[in-house]
Order: structure tokens, then sequence, then C-alpha cells
């Protein structure tokens, strides 16, 4: 079979009701996983390990980004009329508001326990997902959406965003002065910040929002990306030049390239040019490129996942399979095949779908594994456990809609209608 032919020929399993009905089913099995084992009445929510326990139940860790994401996705929840959903909202912006964010300093310090602050860094990505939690928040209706919005706006305007390069900066200490020079870019803020941007500007309708997620896709993905054959750069210095010998974090700021940020930026970028009107050209091009290039590098060919990262030979890496790439690669193959058809579209999708359910749903306890070995057995080397349902659910929901924009903005346009 030719899977690049102009005419595809193997149909499309979204608009297949089993097919749609297996997918929401997932995406309930997930509700219900993080909805009934993840609340912290305390405030906040747990990490779980494998069987939906509390990895810490005495003073657990709260990151922000984690309960920011469990916002968003219980408010897809309340969108589509999920029961108990909008209580999830509430709880976790009450935390967000009054525990993560920062009274004497402003913005929201990245972590803390029952206790106080843990890690009370401001990072941008972190900052990010507030944007994120808010917008989505804002589109049920909570009560204190439109001040978080306006809080965090703020703080991105005038801490973190640099009009000369058009994008943010990483990060700094809880006073606002720079951690380590402040002279460390990375790419995964800012592109969390691009889907943050989007869903505020389909939320509030301001312009502004779409500006600067189309100037950071710019940058990030038609210059950056682009000059080194579509493979997104990660670590870059204040001047936004690429430093390939860059070693980090390897949950957050892993070294070489991530060819599951391929795949993200794939879809954000079929989504930022729908949002804009379709006006800029090489989106389309672009997003075809970064996904055929995580196919061709970055998948299994043997065993089947996406290794987690590879080097700048474009060798394998980081050989673990973990389960956010396979989630927005499904993602990124839907928003191809909305615009773009082909076999070669639909065939990645399935395929990416196949070791989804072979490997990474956990049959047995419920959520998925977040992390497999090259071999595609469960592991935890840097993953700890079930701590996160925000790609998966995404994957779950985004086939099941119109590829336009966030799922608060089709769920919204469709009535909550599957």
């Amino acid at each position: 079979m030719n899977l690049e032919a102009e005419s595809p020929k193997l149909g499309n399993w979204t608009t297949r009701d089993y097919h749609r009905r297996w997918l929401l089913d997932q995406a309930n099995g997930l509700f219900d996983f993080f909805q009934y084992n993840g609340v912290n009445a305390t405030g906040g929510f747990h990490d779980m390990d494998d069987v939906g326990n509390p990895l810490d139940a005495v003073n657990p860790l709260r990151s922000v980004h984690l309960t920011a994401r469990m916002i968003h996705c219980f408010a897809v929840g309340s969108l589509l009329g999920r029961p108990g959903a909008d209580e999830i909202v509430d709880h976790g912006m009450t935390y967000l508001w009054n525990r993560h964010r920062d009274e004497k300093f402003g913005g929201y310090c990245w972590s803390r326990n029952n206790d106080g602050q843990v890690d009370s860094s401001k990072q941008g990505y972190g900052h990010a997902f507030v944007l994120l939690a808010a917008s989505s928040a804002k589109t049920v209706g909570h009560p204190l959406a439109d001040g978080m919005i306006a809080d965090v706006t703020e703080i991105l305007n005038t801490k973190f965003w640099e009009a000369e390069h058009g994008a943010i900066k990483e990060e700094y200490n809880q006073d606002w002065s720079p951690i380590d020079g402040g002279t460390y870019r990375g790419q995964n803020s800012n592109m969390h910040l691009t889907e943050a941007l989007m869903a505020a500007f389909e939320a509030t309708g301001d312009k502004e929002y779409l500006t600067k997620a189309e100037s950071i896709a710019d940058l990030i993905i038609r210059r950056s990306a682009g000059s080194v054959d579509w493979r997104v750069a990660e670590h870059f210095n204040a001047q936004w030049v690429l430093d390939k010998n860059y070693r980090g974090n390897e949950m957050f700021r892993p070294s070489g390239t991530t060819p599951g940020h391929w795949l993200e930026w794939a879809r954000l970028t079929l989504q930022l040019w729908a949002l804009g009107g379709k006006r800029h050209d090489w989106m389309p091009d672009a997003a075809r490129a970064l996904f055929a290039q995580s196919m061709s590098l970055g998948w299994d060919n043997d065993k089947g996942g996406f290794f987690y990262t590879l080097d700048w030979n474009d060798t394998p890496a980081k050989r673990e399979k973990l389960w956010w790439p396979a989630c927005e690669g499904a993602g990124a193959a839907h928003f191809l095949n909305e615009n773009d058809p082909s076999d070669f579209h639909e065939a990645s999708y399935r395929k990416i779908w196949g070791v989804i359910g072979r490997n990474f749903l956990d049959h047995k306890n419920g959520g998925w594994h977040e992390e497999l070995t090259e071999d595609l057995k469960p592991a935890h080397t840097i993953f700890p456990g079930k701590g996160d349902i925000y790609h998966a659910l995404q994957a779950c929901l985004i086939p099941l809609f119109p590829a336009t924009g966030s799922l608060t903005k089709v769920i919204r346009e469709a009535s909550g209608r599957v």
C-alpha cells in the first residue's frame, strides 16, 4: 500500500461510531480515575501511584502545572456535561488562587506542600498553565477566572515577555531575581504558552493573545525548527541561539531533541493557523513536515512507540517510551487528517492508538501508564506514578471534534455533543 497516496483509501476512524464510542469510553475512564482518586481534601490534588493511591498521603507536593491541568481538564468535563466536574474546577481554582499565588511578590510559585512553598521559583512553564486553567475556567463561568486571567496576563507581560524576541523568558527566583543569570531560554515553556494564549484568545476575544501565539510559533517553528530540517530545538541562550550541548532536567528540559514536541507543535501550528484565519501559508507545510519527521525519526519501527529523545545525529538517546508523545501523536494525526487527509496520516493515527491500547492503557487498575521501557513494559525511572490526566484526556477527546480550536472552544460550539 502506498501510504503517500493522494486519494486516501483507508477511510477515517474518527468518523466511525464504534471508534468514537471507544475514545469516549477511554476519556470517561480517565475522568473516573482522577476525579475519584485525585482530590486532596486539604486542598489541591494528589499525585497517585499505579492503583490510584496518593504517592504521599501525609504531606503531598502540589505542583502548579498539575493543579492547573486538572482545572483545565475538568472544565472540559463540565462542558461535556460530566457530573461533579464543576466541583473539581472550583477545588482547583481555589487552591491555585489562595495557595500557589504569591501574595507578596506576585506570580505563581512552582510547588508547595501543607507547610508552604517547596520550590518557590517562578517558571514560565507554570504561568502558561495558570493562563490555560483560568481561560478554561472562564468558559464554565468560574467566579475567579476573570481575575486570574488578568493577574497572570500582567505577570506574563511585565516579567516574562521579551518583545525583541517575541517569546518569554524562562524563570526567576521567588522575588523575581534571575536564576543562574537568567540566560536560559526554552521552547517547552513557550510551546505551552502558545496553547494557553490560544485558549485565552478564544475565551476573551482579545487578539493580543493570538498575536503573541503567532509570534512564538514564528520564532520556534518557522525560523528555528525550519533551519534544522523541522526538528524542534529545545534549548537556547538569551539571544535565542541554539545550544546543542545543553544538559538539564530530564523531565522538563531533556538534552537533544524530543519528537513528542514535534508532534505537539504540529497540532498547535494547525490550530493557530485556523484561529488566525488561515493567513500564514507556512503553517500547514510546517505541521506536515514536523509530523513526518517525528514518524520517520522518532517512531520505533521494531517495537512501537516514540523514543523519548534523540541526539543531534537523530540517534535515539533516551529510549524510554512515554505516554505523552503518543498522546500528542494521536492529536496531531487527527488535526492533519482534518486538514490534509492522507493514508499516511490515517495509518499513523491507527498505529499510534494501537500502541496506546496495547501498552499504555492500564486495563487492570485504570488510568494510563506514564512510562514504559524501550520494550514497552511499565517503568518508573522518570515518572513515579499516575499524576497527570491532561495529555491522555486530550488525546481521547480531540479526535471527536473539528480541528478548529481548543477543546473548550470546539465543545462549546458543538453544545457538548460528541
